[in-house]
């Protein structure tokens, strides 16, 4: 398949650099391996979990980290030295690394690992100006004081 060229956008639109530049890193994410499995859940209007499947891997072994808006979850597994003879190896072992990329404001709220689940929270907050208002409508606002400009000499 063949990469789409976002270079016209740049020409004719202001201000959209950003949203040009996610879906031209969006059409990089295809090479991704599969592994580890992972959800992604809306748990609220304003709430996510992102749930990854890392059976194996110890609290030391997993390190979740935010860049500016790009969470990433890595995974490294420590060499194991016991001598062990395989019938079957079904459970990877092998180091990974999941990218995920977060919309303004999302932050993450907390990070978990339990039964080999790893369940990352992540919450929107949205400042204060952003968030939807009711105006009220009265006619007994004062009107707009007349402002002087320049002094008249």
């Amino acid at each position: 398949m063949r990469h789409p060229d976002f270079s016209p956008l740049f020409r004719s639109t202001i201000g959209f650099d950003r949203l040009v530049q996610l879906l031209d890193a969006a059409a990089g994410f295809d090479n991704d391996s599969g592994y580890p499995p992972y959800n992604i859940e809306r748990t609220g209007d304003n709430a996510y979990r992102i749930t990854l499947a890392v059976a194996g891997f110890g609290d030391d072994e997993i390190k979740v980290e935010v860049k500016e808006s790009l969470l990433s979850v890595r995974g490294e597994k420590k060499p194991d030295t016991t001598e062990r003879t395989f019938l079957h190896r079904g459970i990877a072992a092998r180091s990974f690394e999941r990218r995920f990329q977060l919309a303004d404001y999302v932050e993450v709220a907390s990070a978990n690992l339990k039964d080999g689940m790893l369940a990352i929270d992540l919450e929107r907050n949205l400042p204060e100006r952003m968030r939807p208002r009711t105006i009220a409508i009265g006619g007994d606002a004062p009107a707009p004081a007349a402002r002087q400009i320049e002094a008249v000499a």
